[in-house]
């Protein structure tokens, strides 16, 4: 089988055959062979010779992002309720980001779609809005399902649901409300299961795990379906815990032929290629449409990146020096998770080591010094968000269990304390920053490496289109 790619400026360029002999599962990121800022692939099935099986025609478009009067409220009338597009209003949500601008329509219209950009550009609030759209108050049944690999990334869709689904201001409750649970891994299951039994939500924010045990014990059913999001679907198909749970979500307990399905992620490794297994896997729909924005820049262009190489003695007292010399008011600083060698050995985790290490040399810089890792108590993690959104002055030690989902937009720096594993891992990390909407403040991400890690660094450069400054710094 063959996909045929046509890429258009004004006229036709080229055309290109591309092996589509994949597996179900994403390979290494591999370099964006693009130069275009926004790129939308519709896909629909072609006539074909009766010895090829199936035949996909991918056209990819290239569109200028050129500024326009429209607002997000003027792209959403007459499909999102005035009352919910008040409240975005309220929120602050008035003018639309690139994402918003070039998939809400195909959204609205009904089609799948794979909404593929960079972290902090607003791909939350389109399928949120899409959601609204579909949805009745008025029918008691699941309507809207959002899966998310984490429970960090659920509270906070969650949250910015509930907040679209109050009331205005000065507008009183007329009959039924919209009704978001979140049904996430931890404590409360049983509550839930009652609150499932006697009247289902409209809209479910779960992870896998949660999930497939309320569906497999049948507490509720999917027959009345209309929307299904898979946020950080690179992530959930990544990974051996989720994938077959996905799997099965997407073709055993709801069907694609009757629902709208949205995956959303910064990093869609294999794009070509996963577009391809959407349709043959039956996942989505065949008229899928994928919307790549900033292809060219995979991370936000505020970022400014740099690079300390050290020995690794001397990494404790750098970071220090670094946070001194910064003087963050939020940053996060990550640190890789522990292995289980280190774990049978009985060692401390160096995030533990980490901490100890701050809250002694540089705790009495006013800063609030809190752990987060998948570790921990799920109510300790929910408790130690909380109080950093609350504080703003705040360093965040952790793993990469807050590279997605945590949203703390005051944060201005990121500290690789210990390089990521792959690029896709990097991209996330870094995104961390520079979240606050339409913010052009600067924000910087360090890496702290041993000289045989150069290399590694080098090859994230390459692969996600930046390049870091080299720091010499005396840590004397």
């Amino acid at each position: 089988m063959a996909i045929f790619r046509v890429n258009h400026i004004h006229s036709i360029s080229s055309i290109s055959p591309m092996k589509t002999n994949s597996p179900n599962f994403f390979p290494q990121l591999q370099n964006p062979n693009s130069s275009f800022n926004c790129r939308i692939r519709y896909l629909s099935p072609i006539s074909a010779p009766p010895q090829i099986p199936l035949c996909v025609s991918s056209l990819t478009t290239t569109l200028k992002s050129t500024a326009t009067s429209s607002t997000l409220q003027e792209i959403c009338k007459g499909h999102v309720p005035e009352h919910i597009l008040q409240r975005a209003g309220e929120i602050g949500f008035v003018e639309p980001t690139d994402v918003q601008k070039e998939s809400l329509p195909f959204l609205f219209s009904g089609r799948d779609c794979i909404l593929h950009a960079q972290t902090g550009s607003g791909k939350t609030l389109a399928y949120l809005l899409l959601i609204f759209s579909v949805i009745s108050v008025q029918k008691s049944a699941v309507q809207a399902l959002i899966v998310v690999p984490t429970r960090e990334l659920g509270i906070q869709v969650t949250k910015v649901a509930r907040m679209l689904a109050a009331n205005p201001s000065g507008l009183e409750s007329e009959g039924r409300k919209y009704t978001v649970m979140a049904l996430l891994d931890g404590g409360m299951l049983k509550r839930h299961k009652s609150w499932l039994k006697a009247e289902p939500p409209t809209i479910i924010v779960a992870t896998m795990g949660s999930l497939c045990l309320m569906l497999e014990k049948q507490v509720f059913s999917l027959e009345a379906l209309r929307v299904l999001v898979v946020d950080e679907v690179d992530f959930m198909f990544n990974s051996s815990k989720q994938i077959h749970s996905v799997k099965k979500l997407l073709t055993l307990y709801s069907k694609f032929s009757s629902r709208q399905t949205v995956f959303a992620s910064a990093s869609i490794p294999q794009h070509n290629r996963f577009v391809s297994d959407c349709i043959q896997q039956k996942w989505t729909k065949r008229d899928v449409v994928h919307v790549h924005v900033n292809a060219v820049e995979p991370m936000p262009s505020c970022l400014h990146h740099r690079v300390v190489i050290c020995s690794k003695n001397e990494r404790l007292q750098v970071l220090l020096t670094l946070l001194r010399k910064d003087g963050p008011k939020c940053a996060i600083i990550f640190a890789s998770e522990q292995s289980e060698k280190s774990k049978k050995a009985g060692n401390a985790p160096s995030t533990t080591s980490l901490v100890d290490f701050l809250i002694a040399s540089y705790g009495n810089d006013g800063s609030e010094i809190s752990l987060l890792e998948e570790d921990m108590n799920f109510n300790a993690r929910a408790a130690a968000l909380s109080e950093l959104r609350q504080r703003g002055n705040c360093l965040l030690v952790a793993t990469d269990i807050a590279a997605r989902g945590v949203d703390l937009p005051e944060t201005t720096h990121i500290y690789n304390f210990d390089l990521p594993g792959s690029a896709v891992d990097y991209l996330h990390r870094a995104g961390r920053a520079g979240r606050k909407p339409f913010s052009t403040e600067r924000c910087t991400v360090t890496n702290i490496v041993v000289s045989v890690e150069r290399f590694v660094l080098q090859r994230f450069e390459n692969e996600l289109k930046f390049q870091c400054e080299e720091l010499s710094l005396s840590t004397t």
